[in-house]
């Protein structure tokens, strides 16, 4: 009987098993079948809007300023050399790098002892020449007195003669008697003669003495000049460079012994292309007088000064381009001759012109303008002139209007963004802050410190966070959320 009963009821739980694992099998089956049946739901895509930075486009007059690297220089430069050889005496105090001279100065002298010597030997062959010219005149007129004496004995021959024959005539005197005088009126002729000669010979002297002493003149001018070459001096008031000499030093002829630079006389030298250069002439094709600003960076410290555009180089120059510019300087203090500057120059003035940062245009010369319902829209412009990180810009129905100040490959037509202007609502709020008490402080101290699976830069920067008399509230939120307080 008890058999009979463990038997049925194992029959029983085996039956319910049965049925129980039935019913599950077909839940599950209706369960596949249903999801197999059901049509997929799609999510609703939402359109993506990006936040830009906007710049509204204000037309107006703006003078542009040209930017150049450039080196300053000295208009007047000086090398000093010895004109002659010898041994250097004398030397200035103020004949060292960077001594200042005044014009006129005396900087140093080559020994003078032969040029002294040449200049004495010259004044004694000009003196020589002033007794010669003397000794000459003096000849000349003995050999005039001559002259005439010799023309006064003709004279009185010539009337012995016809006396002679007047007496011949009258049967008074003999052939002889005027044959002697005709001798003597010959004698007398040939003597005039002679005395010519010695009168010219007298006068030939006269030349001869005076272009002695013109070539004795000469030579000792040469000598003097010689003499003063001995002497270095200082041409114009400057300051000296490259300084090589001292006392006893032998020197030779067109030895370099320094430079001698004006400091008041300074000019910037800089290049700038054919293009920049045409927007610097006037309507003459002259070029214009345009103010220079002149700029020494030395260590974020800004030496600068102002000058004028004078002139500009007459050749391009082998294997260069653009136009050589010169530009005056005014009152260049702190300035010195090989400075590399930046020369800052203002250009002829644009009217209807925007200032845009050079971010908002791209490499086509286009824009993203703002539209309807915060769309863009790609617009052209002209850029005019880039100044730094800013461009200057022409362009058609965009006054009053906003651009994209920053283009992004994610930005372009069609898409819509978020304006955010400057100085607008947009601007990211402070956080709040919190003043914690000491236990609260302490105990979330002591949860960062007790987390093994934070990484330690983290644990770190909100440690140091907490450390601070105020911690921002949403940290504070975050980590009482995870204590569960």
């Amino acid at each position: 009987m008890r058999f009979l009963r463990k038997s049925l009821l194992g029959l029983f739980l085996l039956s319910l098993t049965l049925g129980l694992l039935a019913y599950a099998g077909v839940l599950v089956r209706d369960a596949v079948q249903v999801r197999l049946n059901e049509e997929p739901r799609v999510p609703r895509a939402r359109e993506r809007v990006f936040a830009v930075n906007v710049v509204p486009v204000e037309f107006g007059t703006v003078v542009p300023e040209l930017a150049a690297f450039g080196e300053v220089q000295s208009r007047r430069t000086l090398e000093l050399r010895a004109a002659t050889g010898g041994t250097l005496m004398d030397l200035a105090e103020d004949f060292v790098e960077g001594g200042r001279v005044e014009a006129g100065q005396l900087l140093a002298r080559v020994n003078p002892a032969d040029a002294e010597a040449a200049l004495s030997r010259a004044e004694s062959d000009v003196l020589d020449a002033e007794l010669e010219t003397r000794e000459a005149a003096r000849a000349l007129e003995l050999a005039r007195d001559e002259l005439a004496a010799a023309e006064d004995q003709v004279a009185l021959r010539e009337q012995a003669l016809q006396r002679q024959r007047d007496l011949l005539e009258r049967n008074v005197g003999t052939a002889a008697a005027v044959e002697t005088a005709e001798l003597a009126v010959s004698s007398a002729r040939q003597a005039v003669l002679t005395r010519r000669q010695a009168l010219a010979s007298a006068e030939a002297r006269i030349d001869q003495a005076a272009s002695a002493g013109k070539r004795a003149q000469l030579a000792r001018e040469e000598a003097q000049r010689r003499l003063d070459d001995t002497e270095i001096r200082a041409q114009f008031a400057g300051t000296l460079t490259d300084v090589n000499v001292v006392a006893g030093r032998l020197v030779s002829a067109n030895e370099r012994l320094g430079s001698l630079i004006d400091l008041g006389a300074l000019e910037v030298a800089f290049r700038v292309s054919t293009q920049q250069y045409a927007r610097l002439l006037d309507d003459d094709g002259r070029l214009r007088p345009a103010g220079v600003t002149v700029t020494l960076d030395v260590f974020g410290t800004n030496i600068t000064a102002q000058g004028t555009l004078s002139r500009d180089g007459a050749a391009v120059g082998e294997g260069q381009t653009g136009r050589l510019l010169f530009a005056s300087l005014d009152a260049a203090r702190g300035f010195k001759p090989g400075d590399f500057v930046t020369v800052t120059l203002a250009e002829p003035a644009l009217d209807f012109v925007a200032r845009l940062p050079a971010t908002a245009v791209d490499a086509g010369d286009q824009v993203l303008m703002v539209g309807e319902e915060d769309r863009l829209e790609v617009v052209d412009v002209r850029v005019m002139r880039r100044q730094g990180d800013d461009v200057l810009i022409r362009a058609r129905d965009l006054a009053g209007r906003e651009v994209v100040a920053e283009r992004t490959p994610l930005l372009g037509a069609g898409i819509k963004v978020k304006p955010l202007r400057a100085g607008g609502d947009e601007a990211p709020a402070e956080p709040e802050m919190l003043e914690l008490t000491e236990e609260r402080r302490a105990r979330l101290v002591a949860f960062i410190e007790g987390n093994t699976r934070m990484p330690a830069e983290a644990k770190t920067r909100i440690l140091a966070q907490l450390a601070q008399p105020k911690v921002p509230a949403q940290t504070v939120e975050r980590i009482e959320s995870r204590m569960g307080g």
